[in-house]
């Protein structure tokens, strides 16, 4: 409890006095003491003592960073002593779950909810910052090209082989999002975000929820003045590590020493003369020595980030609206054509509006306009092209370019370039690869969504009902334009004259494609795909007597998506799903919490007999801080809650994408590649018939069981959760590896046969302490251990002496292959080792004694 205790009848100059603590008596420096209803106010020391210009009968506001917030009447003129406790938000913090949001205390399932100043950083994509920063998600990022740059992230690690969807469900404001709809995202933009890890926290969500989920909603207007914010960033960005060679002298030699252990005969592949001038570095135009990283790659880059939002508005309408542009440049130098910028680069732009409109004192609806444009350049086969290319060209054979003037009346570039030995072809030029054209991407998408909410008070209190759709439309396109280089090689006459010979340039002995002196045009994929979403929530909310608290939903959805590049008639068929999902929750006096969860799907992917399914889960938990026994030690620890969940959730993202409908056979009708030329002049010519996929009615859902088990604390600054969970996946779709080849099937036979187990760990450490208004620690801890076991795979049944074959038992994407122990050192070691022959199926070694 609070206290305010006055000593000491003191008053100086006619003001008052007093000093400030906390509850274990440590003097608080940096209290803010304001008048209430002025702006007279003052800061207390660093022993906690302040004196404020007050009379009787004044309010004093006592606030600090970190301590409940009081106010004190001053009834006298004696001194002051406040003693100020630590606030614990903790307990009253919303957070979001599915369909709704929840007390944290009342939350028994496994959920994160992430502080958005957690996960802001140098960086236009939000994907780069969840990494350590989230436990349960375990993410990495394969390229830090603009565009290309998304983490690939999973919710506790792959529970699945099924060749599906293993990345968990993305939900912004309700709308299903992708990785890069996630990526594009403005921090600034963001109201909450949080992780659904359990089965009881993503069986709302029915199929889609079997790989967790990701809930971000964005902000809203509130009443107040209009407020404007500009955000302005500009960020240097380098390679998290660079390729170090060896240098091309030491190259030359080595290949020679390799071509003479292979062949002590054998032609080297660079003379000594070469080699030497090289070293010396005669004229780099016949002994050339490149080192392609540097010439091809800068050290750093710059990067810009603009956003400015608008927010404000009555009691009638709210407003947020808020624009975005984001410029990420690659790390590659720009050719020298000047005709165009061949380094990467992504410009973002997008535009958010979200209006609040209160219709009347029971009725809200909430409009919601989201763009997002990606205008994309780069390099023909992207940035990871140009370092493999840099990475394994030749250095020395040729020169990236020669002078101009060497060829003073030609308008293009003069490449270098050289025969491969022994061949009529000619080495890649890594150089002219990279600037010799450039593809251009760009897309955009469109989301518009309305929400009606309704309070139904006026049947029964804590009634509430929602209704919520969308339209998106997603459109992208791609142009890469090129020229052929021009490739030459230097030429010396018996003066020593150096003159160029071209390889390419149409001539009777032209090598290659003719260089061209002029950009051509190719046209890439496009796509244009249409989504429509709706889903109607009814929530009711109630206590009773102040210890029973009862909270339920029910939520009705249907979802359709189209293609206009479908590319086949069973692809352009709209794809539509329905389910039906609820949740029961109960809490009796913040101790004892019981939730109920289940979700029931359609999917068009079964046949009837399987279409259906249903996946319940159950959470409870006990928040031993609240019971009458925890008392004495409330001011410690105040909150100890355990908290267990166990659910079935459904996943039928199985298998091919292109796999729609698995009840029904795929039969090409009109197959070249079956047909047949008959009649007395063979001109008569029919196509075959060819099966991809044969009809399996018994194709259904894959399920995982999962269970969670933890403990949250809080207490003294600190908040520790740990969690253990577990998840066993099975009916897991995979090829049947038993059919044998006399059935004369000619398309794969697929079952739900696969099982796989996946346990581990979360554990989230958070420790904060306020020492003034101004200074305080904050720390934080996050550890996340998964493990996978394939359990059941099916594969052939291998005799005793090769059980080193089957998968079982093994993590999924366990490596396969020989290990290589050592190399023989002489004579005595090979005859001392097994005997090891090259046989059909590779290596063999035999006579190994175990």
């Amino acid at each position: 409890m609070l206290g305010i205790n006055s000593v000491n009848n003191v008053m100086q100059d006619g003001k008052i006095i007093g000093v400030i603590t906390d509850l274990d008596g440590n003097f608080l420096p940096g209290v803010s003491i304001v008048i209430e209803g002025t702006n007279i106010g003052v800061v207390s020391d660093i022993d906690g003592n302040f004196t404020i210009a007050a009379r009787v009968g004044d309010v004093l506001k006592f606030s600090f960073i970190g301590m409940k917030t009081q106010l004190k009447k001053i009834t006298d003129n004696k001194r002051l002593k406040i003693i100020m406790e630590e606030e614990n938000k903790a307990l009253d913090e919303v957070v979001v779950v599915g369909f709704g949001t929840q007390k944290k205390e009342s939350v028994v399932s496994s959920i994160t909810t992430v502080k958005v100043k957690d996960i802001k950083g140098p960086t236009s994509n939000l994907t780069t910052m969840l990494s350590g920063r989230i436990a349960g998600i375990i993410s990495y990022q394969t390229s830090g090209e603009p565009g290309q740059d998304n983490a690939k992230f999973f919710v506790r690690g792959v529970g699945s082989f099924g060749a599906g969807k293993v990345d968990p469900l993305i939900l912004i404001d309700g709308i299903e999002s992708s990785n890069n709809d996630l990526a594009r995202l403005q921090p600034d933009d963001i109201e909450s975000f949080s992780v659904l890890k359990d089965a009881t926290a993503s069986a709302v969500y029915g199929s889609r929820g079997a790989n967790g989920v990701i809930l971000v909603n964005t902000k809203s207007g509130k009443e107040s003045k209009t407020k404007f914010n500009f955000r302005v960033e500009n960020s240097i960005s380098t390679n998290t590590r660079n390729f170090k060679f060896t240098d091309n002298i030491t190259y030359m030699e080595l290949a020679n020493e390799a071509a003479l252990t292979r062949d002590p005969l054998a032609t080297l592949p660079y003379t000594q003369n070469k080699i030497d001038h090289t070293r010396n570095g005669d004229n780099p135009l016949l002994y050339p020595n490149n080192n392609w990283i540097d010439q091809l790659i800068k050290d750093n880059t710059m990067n810009q980030r603009y956003n400015m939002n608008v927010s404000g508005g009555g009691k009638v309408a709210q407003y947020y609206i808020a624009g975005t542009l984001n410029i990420d440049n690659g790390i590659l130098k720009s050719g020298a054509s000047k005709q165009f910028d061949n380094n990467s680069k992504l410009r973002n732009y997008s535009i958010r509006s979200n209006t609040n409109l209160h219709v009347t004192s029971t009725t809200e609806a909430i409009i919601r306009v989201y763009g997002q444009f990606d205008d994309q350049n780069g390099p023909i086969g992207g940035g990871s092209s140009v370092f493999n290319s840099a990475i394994w060209s030749n250095p020395v054979m040729f020169p990236a370019t020669y002078p101009k003037s060497m060829s003073p009346y030609a308008n293009h570039e003069l490449f270098g370039n050289a025969l491969i030995p022994n061949s009529t072809t000619l080495y890649e030029n890594p150089y002219a690869k990279m600037v010799s054209g450039y593809s251009a991407k760009k897309t955009s998408r469109i989301n518009a969504q309305f929400e009606l909410r309704q309070d139904l008070k006026f049947i029964t209190d804590g009634l509430k009902i929602r209704a919520m759709g969308y339209v998106e439309r997603y459109s992208e396109f791609e142009v890469s334009r090129n020229f052929n280089p021009f490739f030459y090689k230097a030429n010396t006459d018996e003066y020593g004259n150096i003159s160029l010979l071209p390889y390419n340039d149409g001539g009777s002995n032209s090598i290659g494609n003719v260089g061209t002196e002029y950009l051509s045009y190719n046209e890439g994929g496009k796509i244009v795909n249409s989504k429509m979403y709706a889903e109607i929530v009814a929530t009711y909310d109630r206590v009773f007597r102040e210890t029973h608290s009862v909270n339920a939903l029910l939520i009705g959805r249907i979802s359709d998506y189209s293609t206009g590049n479908a590319g086949n008639l069973q692809a352009s068929l709209p794809s539509r799903n329905v389910g039906l999902s609820g949740r029961a929750a109960y809490n009796y006096g913040s101790r004892y919490f019981a939730e109920f969860n289940f979700g029931l799907n359609a999917s068009e992917r079964f046949h009837k007999n399987n279409r259906w399914g249903f996946f319940p889960s159950i959470g409870l938990a006990w928040n031993i801080a609240n019971e009458k026994f925890w008392e004495p030690l409330k001011n410690k620890i105040e909150s100890l809650k355990i908290r267990g969940s166990y659910g079935l959730v459904g996943n039928d993202q199985i298998g091919n994408e292109n796999d729609r409908f698995f009840y029904l056979s795929n039969v090409n009708l009109s197959d070249e590649g079956y047909g047949y030329t008959f009649g007395e002049l063979y001109s008569y010519h029919r196509p075959g018939v060819s099966i991809n996929r044969y009809a399996n009615e018994k194709i259904g859902w894959e399920t995982s069981k999962q269970a969670n088990i933890a403990v949250d604390i809080s207490g003294m600054g600190f908040n520790l959760t740990a969690e253990y969970f577990t998840q066993y996946r099975s009916n897991i779709l995979m090829d049947r590896s038993y059919i044998p080849n006399t059935m004369g099937l000619t398309a794969a036979v697929k079952a739900n046969v696969g099982e796989v187990s996946n346990h581990g760990m979360d554990l989230s450490l958070e420790y904060n302490k306020a020492f003034t208004n101004s200074m305080w620690i904050q720390s934080r801890f996050n550890f996340t251990y998964a493990h996978n076991e394939l359990k059941v795979f099916d594969e052939p049944s291998y005799p005793s002496n090769e059980y080193y074959r089957t998968r079982v038992g093994l993590p999924y994407n366990t490596t396969y292959g020989l290990i290589a122990e050592r190399l023989f050192v002489d004579d005595a070691d090979v005859a001392n080792s097994p005997n090891q022959t090259f046989g059909k199926y590779g290596l063999v070694i035999s006579n190994i004694e175990t």
